[in-house]
């Protein structure tokens, strides 16, 4: 019981130490000293790994952001921009090329996925819109004075 409880708290290979460390004090001066043996709490401590304070995690950069120009042709193309709201990407829509009330059903999606997303959606043009996800800020509007006279 008292080799499994010496063991088992590395006491042995502390008295092994200790009597290799009293050999090398007997052995003549003429022969080189060896190193003295560490114990396993020792070798553990010495092989830990040293970190720099100049390292710098990569992990936290970001990849640039992109902005994706859609011009749907049909509405099941809503579900492909949505798509793009939820991948963190800008779209902008141009509605200009489909029919008006396929056009509305279309932001009508798009304003539904921006609000779940917790996003954007502002007009930026004649049928065009700007769908951003919440990871991207819109800032400024544009003015509808040109719209409503041109309508």
């Amino acid at each position: 019981m008292k080799k499994w409880f010496n063991s088992f708290f590395l006491l042995d290979e502390e008295e092994e130490q200790d009597m290799q460390q009293t050999k090398q004090k007997e052995q003549p001066a003429a022969q080189p000293k060896q190193q003295p043996v560490k114990s396993v709490r020792e070798r553990k401590i010495s092989s830990a790994p040293q970190t720099s304070p100049q390292l710098v995690s990569i992990q936290n950069v970001q990849k640039s952001s992109k902005v994706i120009l859609i011009e749907p042709r049909v509405y099941a193309e809503a579900q492909d921009i949505s798509e793009h709201l939820k991948g963190k990407r800008a779209v902008i829509v141009n509605l200009q090329r489909i029919d008006k009330e396929q056009g509305i059903r279309i932001i009508d999606f798009l304003s539904g996925t921006v609000y779940a997303l917790g996003g954007d959606i502002q007009r930026i043009g004649t049928d065009i819109f700007l769908c951003a996800p919440d990871t991207i800020e819109v800032d400024g509007a544009i003015s509808d004075y040109y719209y409503d006279e041109h309508q």
